[in-house]
């Protein structure tokens, strides 16, 4: 996901002169085409994400439009203030670019574990929330930010993901897409958790079900529209994110549900306990533990449905 987000901001930035690269003191290996092609327009604020921040809502109301990278924690945890009051409460064109989301910095401990980060961005005012699930979404979703006038928090992970959709795809902000139809229940994947819930779908084929598969790309906003005709047409609907189980993905998708007054679905919400994960272990491991992995999903998946048909 990186590698492509990167090519797409430089080649926006090849044709707008507005765009500014901020980061964090980090990004190395990632971030030099876009620092080698405009080294005046890229501006490295050292570890100091809550300057970082401030100096993006600046450079927004100077006319420029800032995009502010750096690990996803980083930009969210430690820079809630600065976002909130200096971009969102202005309305401001900042775009904020969370990098390795959820556990994928797996070895690193809580400090770099981004479980709380969709959670907080969504009670934001005026932010956007974008969790592109393969490569094809993340160059969609980054020109789809671009071109949008407000703040966007974009989250994307780090590790080689693959392509999961053929190319081109109808992607719109506040709008999910259909993977794969569907008969039995809905899996309602977003941003890193599209792999494995792709993966899972096909070994609950394998065991005679009937799996729909969408991918979620935008938390906020819902694609209340897509989500009412789930919940009228499966008496199943299971939301899968590498997240919190509070304030995350599956508690928008909840409040939503709450709402309804012709959708006969129960929801199931497929997310990382109320607990700080270990340190020290592999992201597969981590998925492994918390029911993320491909057969973890599976098997969630099909013990709720044996026990509710």
């Amino acid at each position: 996901m990186r590698p492509t987000f990167i090519k797409t901001l430089v080649e926006l930035a090849q044709k707008d002169e507005r765009i500014f690269l901020l980061t964090g003191d980090l990004g190395y290996a990632a971030l030099e085409p876009f620092r080698e092609k405009f080294p005046k327009r890229f501006i490295n604020m050292g570890v100091a994400e809550q300057n970082m921040a401030g100096f993006a809502a600046g450079l927004a109301m100077s006319g420029k439009l800032p995009v502010v990278y750096s690990i996803a924690t980083f930009v969210t945890l430690k820079t809630l203030e600065q976002v909130r009051n200096d971009i969102c409460y202005q309305n401001l064109n900042v775009k904020i670019v969370g990098v390795g989301s959820g556990l994928t910095y797996s070895q690193y401990g809580a400090t770099h574990h981004s479980q709380e980060d969709i959670g907080l961005m969504r009670l934001l005012p005026n932010m956007k929330v974008i969790c592109p699930g393969d490569p094809v979404e993340v160059e969609a979703a980054t020109r789809a930010m671009m071109a949008d006038p407000q703040p966007c928090y974009l989250r994307i992970g780090s590790r080689g993901e693959p392509v999961l959709h053929e190319p081109p795809i109808d992607f719109q902000i506040g709008k999910g897409i259909t993977l794969r139809p569907g008969k039995d229940i809905a899996l309602v994947a977003t941003g890193n958790m599209l792999e494995n819930t792709m993966k899972a779908a096909e070994l609950l084929r394998g065991s005679g079900l009937s799996p729909q598969v969408v991918s979620m790309h935008t938390v906020k906003p819902l694609d209340a529209n897509l989500l009412k005709e789930l919940f009228i047409n499966f008496q199943q609907v299971f939301t899968i994110e590498e997240h919190s189980q509070i304030g995350g993905f599956g508690s928008a998708v909840a409040e939503l549900a709450a709402e309804l007054h012709d959708g006969r679905a129960s929801l199931h919400r497929i997310a990382l306990p109320d607990q700080f994960q270990k340190l020290g272990a592999w992201l597969a491991r981590l998925r492994q533990e918390n029911g993320l992995s491909p057969e973890g999903i599976a098997e969630t998946v099909r013990k709720i449905y044996n026990q509710t048909s």
